[in-house]
């Protein structure tokens, strides 16, 4: 997801350097949101991991 993210992020980045605002925009809406996705994922595996490796 992160990967995802990555080129959401360059596709703004490059879009933005043409002057194509809308697409730049929305690719950057779209790269922040697979961004905390993915943040919000790894909190959640790794407060599970944490839980299921405590009860051990």
């Amino acid at each position: 997801m992160l990967r995802w993210a990555l080129i959401f992020f360059v596709i703004s980045l490059i879009a933005g350097v043409f002057g194509f605002t809308g697409v730049a925009q929305g690719a950057r809406s779209i790269a922040k949101v697979l961004f905390f996705i993915a943040i919000a994922l790894f909190m959640i595996f790794v407060i599970v991991a944490v839980s299921i490796g405590s009860s051990f």
